[in-house]
């Protein structure tokens, strides 16, 4: 972040509008310059350097009540190998001992400064705040002829991707908060990289100091989240390292470049998924159970970094105290804001967050005990409401949840929905009640085309969140390229509301036959409204290797969860095509563009879409 010198300031009333509206990324590999320049001016307040008049007053006000209450600090924390942690410190001016939140950092060049209007929350609400820096993660700056520069939030060493040497860190860091602030009890909150760093250090720490976690946007399994059903997700793993802060030749040791790069060209995938599960919170969560540690997550349907099966899969493993929320979005896409700039109106993934934390680490008698574990935000329901700077009634965001007492209670029944060889348009095939064998669709292989699941990581599920999910034209969907299969309009029952209630996990099953020896499969649900537009329910791909060209074999894979109400009248669509931007493609992988994947049911098991109902 460079400091901001502008004469109207930063983090202006017009600025705050449309970083709520619009999100804080403004590209998976970039952050709304507004919100890095907010962060930079508070810390710079906070630290006495800021040239005045800087931020608004509220700001300003909001900023000076933390130093009035607090010591300020930046310390570099040093790691027991010597590396040299970024970090900040708000030390609350009590006689009494206060809890203390530890913040490790997302994946981002800002480092812990990113979310500087968070700690000032945090603060107001009695809680010493330690943020800091996982080690690589930063700016840094190559300067011609004299290597290279790291930025003021920038951590020494190179970024370990929440391996053993950030769970040490976090465990340094638990000893630093004890010597320096002998706080009441310790939690960690964490976003993104931070939130799984969190699970991962309270899991581990020897002397089981961590009385709480929340874990936003976070990841159960690394190696689900980046390579499941044998298919790489390719565009996550670009974006991570387009977005450390440098060059991943100064980021990344000799170790994680070969690791990303087997990963990227789909070799030694074995040593790729070990890799992948020491640093998943599901691998310890038989440590987490035993110490009891009360456990938060909220994470998105559309996710296209950390999918949300592993999470709830995780969810489910744990026997703590524990809350999972699913929105309506993509990664970051509901918390970012909030922990980002001040919120004209309600944040509830934020304020949540803090509930949580109140209750479990402060003693707080609120709203949390009643709580249902699980609570779904159902796709896509919006409410508008008024923006109290401008009077305007132009502030969507989305609307209708669902409180279940498990994850298992989400999904109350199944229907399902059988592949048939023609469909209400000739040209496609149905969607039906009773099962047809014999049909088959062929399509062309390697060819990357339209469905595609999202237009960017992160971004199109931000728009999303903010009230304008993606619509998809399916009649100029190129069937060279796909399959289709479309059901006729679906009518409400008796009781009214929607014609369909899809709540949980959905399964496809069908018969595969190629001309290669291996296949990729990305299967797309719609919903298709009376005009022809389509929204995406959920997605997820298969390969299949070790095919026998010419030879049939059948397919089992289940699609991401989803909480969608389909609307009466409207149809649901199956798409199936070989291959999305998001991630590998099999075909491409062999150089075998070109080949032909053939699609069928058969009387031993007829090809079906098992639709979970709520």
């Amino acid at each position: 972040m460079s400091h901001p010198h502008d004469d109207d300031g930063v983090g202006t009333a017009a600025q705050v509008r449309r970083i709520a509206r619009q999100g804080v990324y403004t590209s998976p590999t970039s952050v709304d310059p507004a919100a890095a320049h907010l962060a930079e001016a508070l810390i710079a307040t906070l630290d006495g350097t800021a040239e005045q008049p800087v931020l608004p007053s509220e700001l300003r006000s909001l900023a000076e009540q933390v130093r009035r209450r607090a010591t300020i600090g930046f310390p570099r924390i040093t790691a027991e190998d010597g590396v040299r942690l970024s970090a900040h410190t708000i030390k609350l001016n009590t006689g009494e001992p206060a809890p203390l939140v530890i913040v490790p950092a997302g994946w981002t060049p800002f480092g812990w400064g990113l979310f500087a209007y968070t700690y000032l929350q945090l603060a107001l609400r009695g809680y010493h705040v330690l943020a800091y820096t996982p080690r690589g993660i930063g700016l840094t700056m190559a300067v011609p002829g004299q290597g290279y520069v790291d930025g003021p939030f920038t951590s020494g060493g190179t970024i370990d991707v929440a391996g053993p040497a950030d769970v040490q860190d976090g465990i340094t860091v638990l000893a630093y908060a004890q010597q320096h602030f002998s706080p009441s009890k310790i939690a960690f909150l964490g976003e993104s990289y931070g939130s799984g760093i969190s699970q991962l250090v309270a899991a581990n720490d020897p002397e089981e100091r961590v009385a709480a976690i929340v874990a936003l946007s976070t990841w159960g399994d690394l190696t689900a989240s980046l390579y499941q059903h044998e298919t790489r997700h390719l565009a996550a793993v670009a974006a991570l390292i387009g977005f450390t802060g440098g060059p991943p030749e100064r980021k990344f040791d000799e170790d994680t470049r070969q690791m990303l790069a087997d990963f990227q060209a789909g070799e030694n995938m074995k040593a790729v998924e070990e890799w992948g599960r020491r640093r998943s919170p599901a691998t310890y969560a038989d440590k987490t159970n035993a110490r009891g540690i009360p456990t938060f997550f909220s994470n998105t349907w559309h996710e296209t970094l950390f999918g949300a099966n592993q999470v709830i899969e995780h969810f489910e493993s744990l026997t703590v105290p524990k809350r999972l929320n699913l929105w309506i979005g993509d990664h970051a896409a509901p918390e970012g804001a909030g922990l980002t700039i001040p919120f004209s109106g309600p944040n509830p993934p934020v304020e949540e967050a803090f509930a949580w934390l109140d209750h479990h680490v402060r003693g707080i008698d609120n709203e949390v005990p009643g709580w249902s574990p699980v609570s779904s935000q159902i796709m896509f329901t919006y409410e508008t409401r008024t923006d109290p700077q401008t009077g305007n009634r132009d502030i969507v965001t989305p609307a209708d949840r669902e409180s279940r007492a498990s994850w298992q209670d989400v999904t109350v029944s199944t229907e399902r929905w059988y592949l048939t060889g023609t469909g209400p348009d000739d040209r496609d095939g149905g969607l039906g009640t009773s099962p047809e064998s014999g049909w088959e669709r062929a399509f062309t292989v390697g060819q990357v085309t339209e469905p595609t699941a999202a237009d960017a990581v992160i971004t199109t599920g931000q728009a999303e969140w903010n009230g304008d999910p993606r619509t998809y034209a399916p009649d100029k969907f190129d069937r060279q390229y796909l399959a289709v299969f479309t059901s006729d309009p679906i009518t409400a029952d008796s009781r009214g509301g929607a014609a369909r209630r899809i709540r949980g996990v959905p399964e496809l099953t069908l018969n595969v036959r190629g001309t290669d020896a291996s296949a990729t499969l990305v299967a797309y649900l719609f919903d298709i409204g009376p005009d022809g537009t389509a929204r995406i329910i959920t997605h997820e791909p298969l390969t299949l290797t070790g095919l026998t060209p010419g030879q049939e074999r059948a397919a089992t894979w289940k699609l991401q969860a989803a909480g969608y109400d389909l609307a009466d009248g409207h149809r649901l669509t199956l798409a199936v095509t070989s291959g999305d931007a998001l991630y590998s493609d099999a075909a491409t992988d062999a150089g075998t563009d070109g080949g032909t994947t053939t699609l069928g049911s058969s009387d031993d098991g007829a090809a079906c879409l098992v639709l979970p109902l709520g």
